[in-house]
Order: structure tokens, then sequence, then C-alpha cells
């Protein structure tokens, strides 16, 4: 017989047929009667396999009583009540690692794209103004510009890295220092005054919201740009907006947003904005390896195995 599962959203497309095929889903996202539903399936159901920005909080767990382990599609696991879980003894689990190389390229697609103003240079080509107007106006190197790294975890260090190959230098800000070479600043204005492009990689949650607020704007000043690759949550978005507006920093490269994916119009008008729709791990390579490591967990659980990646 089949495990009985709850899915909450609708999510990558092959670690969701494997799901269907392997387990007894019920597809929470499509119920009419959302307590019907849970309800018919509280009594066999041990596992969640969590997708995109639904909610697993206290009530959830709580309809479904034999709930074991949430296996969550994604690093991030801020829309998972970390503490209701944990008072459940209810194991939770992430897919770390096999995302780090492809969000911390694309994290460097959009440090290139908002300094050198690669997308609105090809407009610009396409627009046909090359002929009329003349060459596209200078932009900013990378080469010399110090990068602060605010969240220097594993796809922090991953970007690092990469920084350093197009001649960044590094700095950081953790919660604590860690064993690195890289400068350490105390606190994010005070890396945010101390770099070129302040790259934000630090997880979501209640304890991130709105860090980057203005305060860490005014210290990134007029010539200094931020990247955001983390979560649109931790960035006071109408902050930056108006920031960007008033051009009281220089440039933003955003993959993320405060209510994805409705993005607030007026970032659209902006020309010193590079805008990605959150696709910072949407390749089919790994995707599907974020989607595997998701099926693993589950598999070893409910096969009485430990899981692989536990969130502490």
């Amino acid at each position: 017989m089949k495990h009985k599962i709850v899915i909450t959203a609708q999510g990558h497309k092959g670690t969701l047929e494997t799901l269907l095929r392997e387990f007894d889903c019920g597809k929470l996202w499509e119920a009419a009667d959302r307590g019907a539903f849970l309800k018919e399936r509280a009594p066999r159901v041990r596992a969640i396999a969590h997708f995109g920005h639904s909610k697993v909080d206290g009530p959830l767990m709580d309809a479904l009583p034999k709930l074991e382990i949430v296996a969550n599609f994604g690093v991030g696991v801020d829309q998972i009540d970390l503490e209701a879980a944990k008072k459940r003894k209810i194991i939770v689990t992430n897919t770390p690692d096999v995302l780090n190389d492809c969000v911390a390229d694309c994290a460097m697609a959009l440090v290139l794209n908002a300094l050198r103003k690669l997308p609105q240079s090809e407009a610009y080509l396409r627009s046909g103004y090359w002929p009329t107007r003349g060459p596209y106006p200078l932009c900013t190197s990378l080469g010399g510009k110090t990068m602060g790294v605010l969240g220097l975890g594993r796809i922090g260090e991953a970007i690092a890295r990469r920084a350093q190959t197009f001649g960044m230098k590094i700095r950081y800000h953790n919660r604590s220092k860690k064993d690195v070479a890289y400068p350490y600043d105390k606190d994010a204005v005070e890396l945010a005054r101390n770099s070129d492009v302040l790259m934000v990689v630090i997880p979501g949650g209640a304890q991130s919201s709105k860090l980057v607020n203005a305060k860490v704007l005014d210290a990134l000043g007029p010539e200094g740009y931020l990247v955001n690759i983390a979560r649109g949550s931790v960035v006071d978005e109408p902050a930056l907006l108006k920031y960007l507006q008033e051009k009281k920093i220089a440039g933003a490269g955003l993959d993320v947003f405060a209510d994805e994916p409705r993005v607030p119009a007026e970032f659209f008008a902006l020309d010193n904005a590079v805008l990605f729709p959150h696709v910072a791990s949407a390749t089919v390579e790994t995707r599907k390896a974020m989607g595997d490591l998701q099926i693993e967990n589950l598999r070893r659980h409910l096969a009485g195995k430990p899981v692989l990646t536990r969130v502490a």
C-alpha cells in the first residue's frame, strides 16, 4: 500500500510526477473544502511535500495528527513554522547544496547586468538608437569593486568565489564570524557602508524581515548597488523603490520580491533596476536535483531511515 501524503502546492513537474507515482498524494491546493480534505486524509498522512509560498503552520500540522515529516522543495523554509514543527516533533527537511552553483551564477548575472546595464544596452540597440544617438552611455566595471555579502552561507561563499574571479574584493556580515579570510563587518549598515555592491543572501523569516532598510540603503549610498537573491521579505521594498526612483542608490538587481508574483509596476519604469522573476535556481538540472533530494528524504523517513538534509 502506498504511503498517503499531502502536497501543498503546484510544484516542479517532474517531481510531482514522481510523487504521484510513488505515493498516494492529496493535492491541497486543489481542495474545494480544505477542512474536509484534511479530515479525510488525517488518519493516515505521515508526510507533507511542500512547494512554493503556501504556509505550513501549526493549524495545518494539528489537522494532520499523524504527521511526521515536512519535506521542502528548496533551501528556504520561512514558509514553514519551525517552532511549531519542533513542538510537535515533526522533522523538516530542505534541499541545500544542490542549487548553490546555479543560484551563485544567477547572482553574478544580476551583478553584471546591474553594473554594466546589459539589458538596457540591448534594448537601446533593438530600438534602433545606435545609428541615430551614438554609442550607449558608459557604465560601471566590476573589477576593483567591493562586494559585501550579507549572509555568507554555502550560497554566499559560492557567490564570493565567483565575484573574486571578476576581480572584486569581498567582505561579509553574518550573525557570527566565520573562519574565512574576508573582512567581517558588525552589522548590515557597516557592511553596506564598506561595499560597492551589497549582495543579500540571508534566509527569510521574522528575524530578517526588512533587515535591508533605509538606514542600510543610506549607508550603501548613491554609487552603491543592491542585489537580492534571498527573499523579498528581507528588503524594505517601498524604501528600495523610493531610493531607486530618487537615485539615492546607483541601481539594483532583484530576483525576489515581497509579494510574488505580484511586483509593483513602478519597478518596471526604472532604468536602474534589473528584474528577474525568481529564477535563480530555475534550470532543468538544478530543479531535478532539488526534487530528487526532496523525494529521497520522504522515501528514507517513510522507510524508517534517517533523512539526508534535516533542518536544524
